[in-house]
């Protein structure tokens, strides 16, 4: 029997991959190496598995009296999904340092083998160091997972909201429909109750929900009462983040660009720039009733 190193190599994949458990003791003998030489060998293979999809894992079952081959890295996320999670973690600023941190170590701890996880760290480490915290820097994360649960259930709320222009606090009853996050915020989507359109909104006839931001939510509770919704009238979030990019107030707008020589073109016509008559892309934003 040939003794390369690729020859155990290829064995041991062979064994392991058609679900049989591989003894250490008797593959030694087999080829006349050392235990130490199969478990390099074995070593070599628990990083090729753990980078290859679907990902799997070298295990040691006592039971059985050897190695097998377990699929359960397979339901977790690779290094490299784990190093874009991190990044955008990182680039939202959505959360103090005390929330953070936390998730994110979290995460690289998932990592193998361990030379990744320490490369994950290092690719991180600066901005880490350098990471600037939301101004209002406030824990929310157990009350946004409350709050969730609030949308999921149908259940109304309470909440004491402090409002963003002036600084006042409004105790509102709401039916919370959607959760978004935009630009370093958290946003709760929900319909008042018992509220006066005409008194309150600027655009009464708009029937989308009011945007509160979570970490302005002072006080909360969830009544033991439910709102009801048809499924057909059910707010979306992700119809609403592809009309909406940007949290921000305003009518109903319809905009129109053009291309560089439509407009260089119509300022030596001297006309005025309306772009409607051109062709261009329309681009709808639906207003919002930022509180």
């Amino acid at each position: 029997m040939r003794n390369s190193r690729l020859d155990r190599i290829l064995y041991i994949q062979q064994v392991l991959v058609q679900g049989g458990v591989l003894n250490k003791q008797q593959t030694a003998d087999r080829f006349g190496v050392s235990e130490k030489t199969i478990q390099r060998d074995l070593d070599t293979l628990r990083n090729h598995f753990a980078d290859s999809e679907p990902r799997r894992e070298i295990l040691y079952n006592s039971a059985k009296g050897g190695y097998l081959l377990d699929d359960t890295l397979s339901r977790f996320l690779t290094s490299s999904e784990i190093l874009a999670v991190c990044k955008i973690l990182l680039e939202s600023r959505s959360m103090v340092k005390e929330e953070m941190f936390p998730i994110l170590d979290k995460l690289v701890q998932v990592c193998t083998p361990l030379d990744r996880l320490n490369q994950v760290k290092d690719l991180i480490s600066n901005e880490r160091f350098h990471y600037v915290e939301p101004q209002h820097g406030r824990k929310f994360i157990e009350s946004l997972w409350e709050i969730g649960t609030a949308v999921e259930n149908h259940n109304v709320m309470e909440i004491t909201y402090c409002r963003t222009h002036d600084g006042e606090t409004r105790v509102r009853t709401i039916e919370p429909v959607g959760i978004l996050f935009s630009e370093y915020y958290f946003y709760l989507a929900a319909f008042i109750e018992g509220i006066d359109k005409d008194k309150h909104f600027q655009n009464p006839q708009d029937n989308s929900p009011t945007i509160y931001r979570i970490d302005r939510i002072q006080n909360y509770k969830t009544l033991d009462r439910h709102f009801a919704q048809r499924y057909t009238d059910r707010f979306q979030e992700g119809e609403m983040r592809k009309r909406i990019q940007f949290m921000y107030g305003g009518e109903l707008q319809t905009i129109c660009t053009a291309t560089e020589m439509e407009f260089s073109r119509m300022k030596k016509k001297k006309q005025k720039v309306v772009l409607s008559g051109c062709k261009a892309k329309e681009m709808q934003t639906r207003r919002l009733n930022m509180v």
